[in-house]
């Protein structure tokens, strides 16, 4: 797995002040995506244990309230291999932080048992997820009023509730 970028103090993609991970690889290729260089599964640079550890440090401080996981699209099949893991580590080194997660694809269609992109992994990497943001990018939907989304098709789903 590749990853385009990892933002240490990010305030955009969540609430509070987040670490966030932009993974590589994305087959939605919705117009007007604000992070198209990130649709190339090659884009960036190789997930490694170290950018494993990087994220694990960047998450330390106590002003960190949360991780968040976007992309490219961390619900490509071949992604949430190696996502599963670290979500897992994250949940075990900081259980009280907020992970949010953005897709593309739709949970309650595509993440589901026999969805396009269910594997064997994928229930679990849910688990992790306290709040997901589903739905394609549509730009003719785009509202840049809305918090936490760009268009309005999008909804911010608490997995927990």
């Amino acid at each position: 797995m590749y990853y385009g970028n990892i933002k240490k103090y990010d305030i955009a993609d969540g609430p509070g002040v987040r670490v966030s991970l932009f993974v590589s690889g994305c087959r939605h290729h919705c117009k007007g995506c604000f992070n198209s260089e990130t649709w190339d599964f090659n884009f960036g640079q190789p997930y490694t244990q170290e950018t494993e550890q990087e994220i694990l440090e960047a998450l330390k401080p106590p002003y960190i309230t949360g991780f968040t996981l976007l992309g490219g699209e961390p619900f490509e099949p071949e992604n949430q291999v190696e996502l599963v893991k670290l979500l897992r580590k994250i949940r075990e080194v900081y259980p009280k932080l907020n992970i949010w997660c953005y897709s593309g694809y739709l949970y309650d269609v595509d993440m589901v048992e026999g969805g396009r992109v269910y594997t064997d992994v994928t229930k679990e990497m849910l688990s992790y997820i306290d709040t997901l943001v589903d739905g394609p990018f549509i730009e003719a939907e785009k509202d840049l009023r809305l918090k936490f989304r760009g268009s309005r098709n999008q909804r911010i789903i608490n997995l927990h509730e």
